[in-house]
């Protein structure tokens, strides 16, 4: 099925540089993410992958360049946090005296409604607090949660509480959701659960796209696992300080910047990929990203439109 691509973008990246001190992280990063993308970020450790989320996110903003995200129907500088911009980190942080239930309605609640209202006005609250916790249930439907309800976090799996955390960042509807490895810390049969419920929502995207519809999904997901950021992304972003940048006349490395830029095969929910089939994927990956023998120019693996 041919699907209209949706021309509005979603975060729009401008010469982003971050250090800390001495220290080089990001430097000179561009990168232009349309509505409805998954993008898989990958790179070698310490390349600034998480810095860049969080430079995102709005709570490290970059020492030079900008980092425009949708706000309201116009892209803004993203220079603090916004509910706009949602994260999932690999540690979910639930709160344990609250059920599932309450974990994802606490959000409506904190954005929606003051103490002063909640103490003051009790009919009032008692009808938001229906609305929030039906429109939770909803969402925690959409992530196979929908018997978990009344469960607190002591009673679920590792992969149920992060499940919540997801749902927890989709009720709020942001413009984009950032997830810094997000499944690290889950057994591989967990994992692929998990990837198959962020490939229903991509399917969600395309049936939008295909009634010329805005996605209701964009997402960055960082992960070291190049099988997941295969599967689950259909646009791979190698961000890596393994480039030639003394060719570009600098003494000492500048930071990291992104040197590889390129679609990735599109996964239907439960469909089972052959992963031998990713294998080049994976070896031009390596051999360009990981790889500090090889030290091309940053611009040689870029053939994505957006750049």
């Amino acid at each position: 099925m041919v699907v209209k691509q949706h021309n509005n973008y979603a975060l729009d990246c401008q010469k982003v540089s971050h250090w800390f001190g001495a220290t080089k992280v990001l430097y000179d990063l561009n990168l232009k993410v349309r509505a409805g993308q998954f993008v898989s970020l990958i790179g070698p450790s310490g390349c600034g992958k998480s810095t860049f989320l969080r430079s995102i996110l709005g709570t490290h903003p970059p020492n030079q360049g900008k980092i425009l995200t949708m706000q309201n129907g116009s892209l803004i500088t993203a220079d603090r946090p916004g509910r706009d911009r949602g994260i999932v980190f690999q540690k979910y942080s639930l709160y344990p005296f609250l059920t599932a239930l309450d974990n994802v309605a606490l959000g409506l609640k904190l954005d929606q409604t003051s103490s002063l209202f909640r103490i003051f006005n009790w009919s009032g609250w008692a009808k938001k607090r229906k609305v929030f916790r039906d429109r939770a249930a909803v969402f925690l439907e959409k992530v196979g949660l929908g018997n978990a309800i009344n469960m607190y976090p002591d009673q679920m799996s590792g992969g149920m509480q992060q499940r919540v955390a997801i749902a927890q960042a989709l009720i709020m509807e942001p413009e984009i959701i950032l997830l810094d490895e997000p499944f690290g810390a889950l057994d591989e049969a967990t994992r692929e659960e998990l990837q198959e419920m962020l490939l229903q929502l991509y399917q969600e995207n395309q049936e939008a796209l295909s009634k010329n519809k805005k996605p209701p999904y964009t997402l960055i997901i960082v992960t070291h696992e190049l099988n997941e950021a295969i599967r689950v992304g259909d646009r791979l972003i190698g961000l890596s300080q393994y480039w030639d940048w003394k060719k570009s006349g600098f003494d000492v490395s500048p930071g990291a910047t992104v040197v590889y830029d390129r679609e990735a095969p599109i996964f239907k929910p439960n469909e089972r990929p052959n992963y031998e089939s990713f294998d080049i994927i994976r070896k031009d990956i390596r051999k360009y990203v990981y790889n500090p023998d090889i030290l091309q120019s940053r611009n040689d693996h870029l053939v994505n439109d957006l750049v």
